[in-house]
């Protein structure tokens, strides 16, 4: 096998897994520490475009497309509850409408017509005349 074909990522992780040095006496400066394991400045300015920039910016442009897809949707399933509820609730206020429109027939019918009023008592109050005999059957 060629020796050179992977190297930078097999050394990169050896270097990576190296335990820092300690002083005997003396605390060593945080800089010094963060450069071994991240290395120099220019060994990091070399490295930073590992990702290339397109593939950031489609990431993102992704990422933005789905925030977009889900409220999308989101929004259409509300819509669609709501319009649902709202041709249910038109469609009670209808009947409701009808049946008003039906009671207030029978109150017009019930205050002008005497056999409207006479057919309601016997109906709904088990009224009888004061000449009629009520035989009940069983």
């Amino acid at each position: 096998m060629i020796r050179g074909v992977n190297t930078y990522w097999v050394d990169q992780r050896i270097q990576s897994q190296r335990v820092a040095p300690r002083a005997a006496s003396s605390f060593v400066p945080v800089r010094e520490i963060s450069w071994e394991f991240i290395g120099a400045r220019g060994e990091v300015r070399r490295h930073a475009g590992i990702i290339p920039s397109w593939v950031i910016f489609g990431m993102i442009i992704l990422a933005a497309f789905a925030v977009c897809l889900t409220v999308n949707m989101r929004t259409r399933t509300k819509m669609r509850a709501a319009s649902e509820q709202y041709l249910r609730i038109r469609n009670d206020v209808e009947s409701l409408r009808s049946s008003n429109q039906g009671l207030k027939l029978e109150v017009e019918r019930l205050r002008n017509d005497p056999r409207a009023i006479e057919v309601a008592a016997r109906s709904r109050l088990n009224m009888v005349r004061p000449n009629e005999i009520v035989v009940p059957v069983e």
